[in-house]
């Protein structure tokens, strides 16, 4: 084990939160708390003044966000490791993070022991980002993408639902009617559907679309 000492600045702006962390911390035999901040401008001085090895940061402060905290001590330093800690833990704040030069991600409902893991781990890898809910939320996004339409494809979703054939799409769209059955096919395969009845479903499942007319006998 490492005999390094992690020195950690903690952001939060209720002082329950920075006590009852700063008590965690305290405890491990290898961190302690140098300062403690309740804003961002706070967070920035006491980061220059200093020069903490882990910054733990709330990610809704007063005069802004745990992210601009992030993001403006890794443009000064790649070395110190930045720990998010938020109540608001979906897939575009993780996200978010990530992007922001973050080194982990931790959700206010996770035990103590995850930010002490998260900690420690920001010392030693500051860019090298974890957090527990990442790959469900890569899995997730991955899958959003995938049935992600084009502003074309849309269109002709919606005349699929209106009940429309292929030629009957082409000429409202001004297109061939090989040309829309080529979008339809498209449609088909984003959505993982074999007909146009599976489609509008699946559509309608994931939010594509709001309602279905029958279609013409």
């Amino acid at each position: 084990m490492s005999d390094r000492h992690i020195r950690v600045l903690l952001v939060d702006d209720h002082q329950l939160i920075r006590d009852g962390l700063s008590g965690v911390l305290d405890l491990e035999h290898d961190m302690s708390i140098v300062g403690v901040a309740a804003t961002v401008a706070e967070a920035m001085a006491s980061y220059e003044e200093l020069a903490p090895d882990v910054v733990v940061t709330d990610l809704q402060l007063q005069d802004g966000t745990g992210l601009d905290i992030v993001r403006a001590v890794r443009k000064r330093s790649n070395d110190t490791g930045l720990i998010v800690l938020t109540m608001h833990s979906g897939d575009d704040q993780i996200f978010a993070a990530m992007q922001a030069g973050a080194s982990g991600f931790v959700g206010k409902d996770a035990p103590s022991s995850e930010v002490v893991k998260a900690a420690r781990h920001a010392a030693v890898s500051p860019r090298s980002f974890i957090c527990t809910g990442l790959v469900g939320a890569m899995m997730r996004r991955q899958a959003g993408d995938s049935t992600k339409l084009s502003d074309r494809e849309h269109e002709v979703l919606l005349l699929l639902a209106d009940g429309l054939g292929a030629a009957q799409i082409g000429d409202k769209l001004y297109l061939s009617e090989s040309t829309a059955k080529s979008h339809i096919a498209k449609i088909y395969q984003k959505l993982g559907a074999a007909n146009r009845a599976q489609a509008l479903v699946t559509a309608m499942r994931i939010g594509l679309l709001s309602s279905v007319k029958p279609a013409n006998s």
